[in-house]
């Protein structure tokens, strides 16, 4: 039995509270269970209990064993001192604190269909394991659950966000480009596109808003894919020529240290999406004068963000997917489903960021709402959730799902989870829908 399961227990009262007993078999009573603390020390602060009439305020802390306390070493952590409850599964052992006091230890009592519908699900063989048992659940429980969700989803991107705004000296146009690039990779080209920012500073690009002829040499050069060889027809395509040509002057100029064009993965993909033809389209989107993130503050709705990001490469790149290498002719369009990607985990994530580093709620509520009105995704996680019964209207809800399968579901924190919690608790309850109360 695991320690988490306990605590599980303990934190919402799933226990036999009528056989919680001192060695004196005193009953004891708990008026408060306390605070989970996840962190270091006991596993519960400022709990209160009562005793034989005296009331106990202080710390629980819980093991399997009450020999653990020893072998945890908390018998000479003085953090343990304020301990004024041991819960334990079995009491095979007095234990003592750094002061040389004995803990009172009680062991705990439980329903076993609890522990049995825990195990059920952490030892299930599909990802989603509750996927038969949600189903039974109320919507509107399910629904509270992954609105939270696309919160803690927005908050876990906080963090590698600020950091690239740290590292770029505070500027939000210069976060947003690196950003924007590194979902530009659409996971294939993640690592390069990243590079590529990094070495090529969006301030450099900015001078350069009202010519995108240039800014194309500078992220072909910068990402080295103008290097002699990389591309064998390219040395007569009168194109690839004049851009290096640009290049070498600009590079120069900026003392750029173009990346190896060998970083770039072509193979396996579909010619719409080799990295030639993204990099003009981001020429494309970057080619916008005072900055594409200003743009996108100032856009009033969701369909003028996607404007922005709705672009197509420069015409040469009709008829080529590479240097030097006709195709047949058509536009190379990012086209909506790009769009949407980019809007989902780049632009509104930073929106969000944005709003919350301002102390700004309305911005960063914006960019929930703006989730809202964007397309689900479409892949195998939402695949999954569907063939579960639970469908992604936009979004905002594809994100949530994402999140909960990922961070939940794949590493088995049923017990942190409100719809494996909420099973878990119903034990043999669960049943038909109708029978079931919301969670207060």
């Amino acid at each position: 039995m695991k320690e988490e399961f306990l605590h599980y227990l303990w934190k919402y009262s799933l226990y036999d509270q009528d056989r919680l007993f001192d060695k004196e078999k005193n009953k004891i009573i708990v008026l408060n269970p306390g605070e989970y603390n996840r962190d270091s020390g006991p596993d519960f602060f400022n709990a209160r209990i009562s005793v034989d009439g005296t009331v106990w305020a202080g710390n629980v802390e819980i093991h399997t064993k009450s020999s653990h306390f020893d072998n945890h070493g908390h018998q000479n952590d003085p953090a343990f001192n304020n301990v004024i409850l041991h819960v334990v599964a079995e009491n095979d052992r007095q234990v003592f604190n750094a002061n040389g006091e004995e803990l009172l230890t009680a062991e705990i009592s439980f329903d076993s269909c609890y522990y049995d519908r825990y195990t059920f699900l952490v030892n299930n063989p599909y990802i989603i394991a509750c996927q038969d048992d949600i189903k039974k659940l109320d919507d509107i429980f399910v629904r509270h659950w992954l609105n939270s969700l696309v919160i803690e989803r927005f908050q876990s991107k906080s963090e590698s966000i600020l950091k690239i705004f740290s590292e770029t000296g505070n500027d939000w146009e210069e976060t947003f480009y690196r950003v924007l690039s590194r979902y530009f990779g659409f996971r294939v080209n993640t690592e390069p596109f990243e590079m590529l920012a990094a070495a090529l500073p969006f301030r450099i690009i900015r001078k350069h808003s009202d010519d995108i002829f240039q800014i194309e040499a500078l992220l072909f050069g910068t990402a080295g894919l103008l290097e002699t060889g990389l591309f064998k027809e390219a040395l007569n395509d009168e194109y690839y020529c004049h851009l290096l040509k640009e290049f070498t002057i600009l590079s120069s100029k900026y003392s750029l240290q173009p990346l190896h064009g060998w970083l770039w993965k072509f193979s396996r993909l579909r010619p719409s999406n080799f990295p030639t033809l993204r990099l003009s389209q981001l020429a494309a989107m970057l080619s916008v004068a005072g900055g594409l993130f200003s743009k996108v503050l100032e856009a009033t709705d969701i369909n003028r963000i996607k404007e922005l990001f709705e672009v197509s490469a420069s015409s040469y790149w009709d008829d080529h997917f590479v240097f030097g290498k006709k195709s047949r002719k058509m536009a190379k369009h990012t086209g909506s489903l790009a769009a949407d990607i980019l809007l989902i985990n780049a632009v509104i994530p930073v929106i969000f960021v944005y709003g919350q580093s301002r102390d700004n709620q309305d911005i960063s509520e914006r960019a929930i709402g703006l989730l809202e009105e964007v397309a689900p995704e479409e892949n195998v996680i939402t695949s999954e959730w569907k063939s579960a019964g639970i469908d992604a209207e936009s979004a905002f809800y594809s994100q949530a799902l994402i999140q909960l399968r990922n961070e939940y579901c794949k590493k088995r924190k049923c017990l942190d989870c409100r719809i494996g919690n909420k099973i878990i608790s119903l034990g043999k309850k669960l049943k038909e829908r109708e029978e079931l109360l919301l969670e207060p």
